[in-house]
C-alpha cells in the first residue's frame, strides 16, 4: 500500500505545545482537534501507552497514542508521521497531543545517529547538513534565524525606499573589489567570464540611469582559500544611494544591524569569538592614527618595510607600498576592535572607488567596519569623476604588475558610464554570512553556511 501523498490543515507544533501549556497536569481537552505532522525522535513503550516525541520545524512535543485509539504502532526513529488529537497534559505536567489517529507519511531507510549526542563529527556535520539540521535542534534555530536576518534586511532597505535589483554573475569583466575570479566560458559568447567577486559597478551603473536607492542581495564568488572567515561561494547585500556620502551611509549600516540583531536575537547584544558585543554602541578610529598609534604609518616604502620587519612581521609576500600598509593595519590594530568600530579615512592606493577627504587628498573617504577583529562590512563615498576613475583603475594596473594579483583589472565600460554623469552617492557591502556568525555567536563561517564547499574525501 503507498503512503499518503499530502497531510493537509496541520498545525505547528509550536503553537499546539503552547495550548498543551495552558491546561493542568492530567487534563485533555477534548472539544480541541489538532492535526500534527513531523519526525518521530522518540518512543516509551508503557504497556497499552506509548509515547512518542514529534519534532517539526517549530519545536518538539509529545503524543501520547493509547492503544485502544491508534492500534500497535509500526514505527521506527525517524519515520514521518501524521497525527490528529487534542492538546494534553501528561500526569507529569509535559505539554502533549492525545492522539486519536496516526498514519505513517514517510519511512526511514537509513538509521540515525545517536539521537542523544547528535552527530559529534564536525566535519560530517557540513558534509550531510541534512542530517545536522534533523538531529539537531539548534542548528535549526540558527538556520531560522540566519532567514530572519536576511529579511529584516530586505524590510528595512524597502522600508527606506530602496529598489532590490538583479544584475549579473556571469560578467566580462570582474570588479569591485580584490580577489582571484573563478573563470569559466560561454560558448554561446565564445569568450571566458567571470564569477563576480562583488555586485558594485554594475550596481552603480544604475546610479548613473536615475535607480538613485539600489540594493541587491547576492551570491558572489572568489577563488580563495577558506578560513574561519573566508569563503569561495559567499553572500553579501550592497547598497548604493544616490546623494549621501559615507558619513550617512554609516548611519544607514548602523540601524540595518540594529534591524538585523533584533530580528535575530531580540536585542542588540550578542557574545562573538568569546567577546561580549553591543551593537547599540559604536566607536570609531581613523586609519592612519590607529597605524601610528602602534608606529607603523609612514608613506615611505622601504621605512614601512623596516618598522615591519623590526616588530617581526613576515612581509616577504608584500610587493608594494599598499600591501605592506593594509598587512599592517590586519597585524595591528584589526585584531584589536573588539567591539563594532567604524576605521575611516584609508588611503588612497588601497580603495580605486573611493572619493578623496576634503582635507587630505592622499586619503579618501572609506570605512570598514569590524567587531571582535573581524570586518564585515566596507563602505565608500563613491568616486563619480570618470577620468579620475579611469587614473585609479591605472593606479591598480601598476599594483598588479608590482605582484598583487587580486588588484582592480579596470573596467572601461564602467568608465564610459560614469562620463554620462553620475551622482554622489554612497555604497556599501555587508558580508550576510559574516553578520550571522556575530549575531548568532558562531566562530567560523561553515557553521551559518548551509551547504559549506569542502574538498573531496577521494
Amino acid at each position: 500500500m503507498s503512503l499518503p501523498k499530502r497531510f493537509p490543515d496541520r498545525d505547528e507544533v509550536a503553537v499546539v505545545r503552547a495550548e498543551a501549556e495552558q491546561l493542568e497536569a492530567g487534563a485533555t481537552d477534548d472539544a480541541t482537534k489538532r492535526r500534527l505532522a513531523g519526525r518521530v525522535m522518540a518512543r516509551r513503550d508503557m504497556g497499552k501507552l506509548v509515547f512518542l516525541d514529534l519534532v517539526d520545524r517549530s519545536g518538539r512535543i509529545q503524543l501520547i497514542c493509547p492503544a485502544e485509539r491508534t492500534g500497535e504502532l509500526d514505527l521506527h526513529l525517524g519515520d514521518i508521521v501524521g497525527v490528529t488529537g487534542s492538546p494534553a497534559q501528561s500526569r507529569r505536567g509535559e505539554p502533549s497531543l492525545q492522539v486519536d489517529e496516526l498514519e505513517v507519511l514517510a519511512r526511514i531507510r537509513a538509521p540515525l545517529p545517536d539521537t542523544f549526542h547528535g552527530i559529534e563529527d564536525v566535519e560530517l556535520r557540513y558534509r550531510k547538513r541534512y542530517l545536522d539540521l534533523l538531529m539537531s535542534e539548534e542548528s535549526r534555530d540558527d538556520a531560522i534565524k540566519r532567514a530572519r536576518m536576511v529579511s529584516a534586511i530586505r524590510a528595512y532597505l524597502d522600508g527606506e525606499g530602496f529598489l532590490e535589483v538583479e544584475t549579473p554573475i556571469l560578467q566580462p569583466r570582474y570588479g569591485g573589489g580584490f580577489a582571484e575570479p573563478f573563470v569559466t566560458r560561454s560558448e554561446l559568447l565564445d569568450t571566458e567570464l567571470y564569477l563576480r567577486i562583488a555586485d558594485e559597478l554594475y550596481l552603480k551603473r544604475l546610479i548613473v540611469g536615475g535607480l538613485e536607492k539600489v540594493y541587491e542581495l547576492s551570491k558572489d564568488f572568489r577563488n580563495e582559500s577558506y578560513s574561519y572567515k573566508h569563503s569561495p561561494e559567499f553572500t553579501q547585500v550592497e547598497w548604493y544611494e544616490a546623494y549621501a556620502d559615507y558619513k550617512d551611509t554609516a548611519a544607514r549600516l548602523k540601524e540595518l544591524v540594529r534591524h538585523a540583531a533584533e530580528a535575530t536575537s531580540g536585542g542588540t547584544k550578542t557574545t562573538f569569538r568569546g567577546h561580549d558585543v553591543d551593537f547599540s554602541h559604536w566607536q570609531e578610529v581613523r586609519f592612519t592614527e590607529a597605524l601610528d598609534a602602534h608606529g607603523v604609518w609612514t608613506r615611505d616604502e622601504a621605512e614601512l618595510r623596516a618598522r615591519l620587519t623590526e616588530a617581526g612581521v613576515d612581509i616577504s609576500s608584500d610587493r608594494s607600498w599598499a600591501q605592506l600598509a593594509d598587512h599592517a593595519y590586519s597585524h595591528f590594530v584589526e585584531p584589536e576592535l573588539t567591539q563594532p568600530t567604524i576605521v575611516y579615512d584609508w588611503p588612497l592606493e588601497m580603495s580605486p572607488f573611493a572619493r578623496t577627504t576634503d582635507d587630505d587628498e592622499t586619503l579618501v573617504e572609506r570605512f570598514e567596519a569590524v567587531v571582535s577583529g573581524m570586518e564585515f562590512a566596507n563602505a565608500f563615498s563613491e568616486l563619480n569623476d570618470p577620468e579620475e576613475q579611469a587614473r585609479r583603475f591605472a593606479m591598480q594596473e601598476s599594483e598588479r604588475e608590482a605582484g598583487d594579483v587580486e588588484a582592480e583589472p579596470g573596467d572601461p565600460d564602467y568608465v564610459e558610464a560614469m562620463s554620462y554623469g553620475m551622482a554622489p552617492n554612497g555604497g556599501c557591502g555587508v558580508g550576510i554570512d559574516r553578520l550571522a556568525m556575530v549575531l548568532l555567536g558562531k566562530d567560523t563561517i561553515r557553521d551559518v553556511i548551509l551547504f559549506p564547499a569542502l574538498r573531496s574525501r577521494e
